[in-house]
């Protein structure tokens, strides 16, 4: 896939978004406490952190680490808390007033991005909701994660393994064959244990070995 213009990797941030604001909108109060993949944190939160990351611009965001002495996940918490409103209404609100945000800490696009798409799934797999962003959106995003670490450690998990979407162009890498949707293998270098379900390949036990180092560190 040839690289595309910032100016259309915002415009598929702006269209995940709102795709997942239209989910958001008809939960239960249970379902917005329900767990998340995202660690620890529930529907709630992650929608809430990801109004804090369309929030935040260079010197926002580096104010906010140098206060969290550059623990990320301290600045995580206090910009999630921020942006918490006192209902989950109040919350999808906030949330709802940043879809069409193109503010981000750096210009690494494709990054943010994948933060719309991977929590996005973190979101909708617990609960059972069926929508997959397109195919246009994550081969960019499977493509930077197997080029490089960022806010996850994607291109550790996928580091010489020949990794092959097969409903899609994204192909990379050399060694053992990890083949899926690339959803699948997007979640699977985003750290998401759960598509490794939905891999195949003998690569996919150097994978998983991988998935399970990295949650045993964050533990």
């Amino acid at each position: 896939m040839g690289k595309l213009s910032d100016g259309h990797l915002w415009t598929l941030v702006h269209a995940e978004r709102a795709a997942l604001m239209e989910d958001l909108m008809g939960l239960s109060a249970e379902q917005w406490r329900h767990k998340t993949l995202c660690g620890q944190w529930n529907v709630e939160q992650v929608v809430a952190h990801l109004t804090a990351a369309a929030s935040l611009n260079q010197w926002q965001w580096l104010r906010s680490m140098l206060g969290a002495r550059f623990r990320p996940d301290v600045h995580n918490q206090r910009r999630l808390e921020e942006h918490l409103g006192s209902t989950p209404a109040k919350t999808l609100d906030r949330f709802r007033a940043v879809i069409h945000s193109s503010i981000a800490p750096s210009s690494d696009t494709p990054a943010y991005l994948g933060e719309v798409v991977v929590h996005a799934q973190d979101i909708r797999r617990p609960l059972g909701l069926p929508r997959t962003p397109s195919i246009d959106a994550l081969t960019p995003v499977a493509e930077f994660y197997a080029r490089r670490d960022f806010a996850v450690a994607s291109r550790t998990h996928a580091a010489d393994l020949r990794l092959e979407a097969n409903d899609g162009a994204f192909s990379s890498g050399t060694g053992p064959l990890v083949t899926g949707t690339t959803l699948a293998l997007v979640m699977a270098m985003a750290g998401r244990h759960p598509y490794l379900e939905d891999l195949k390949g003998p690569g996919v036990p150097t994978l998983r070995s991988r998935l399970d180092i990295s949650a045993a560190r964050s533990a």
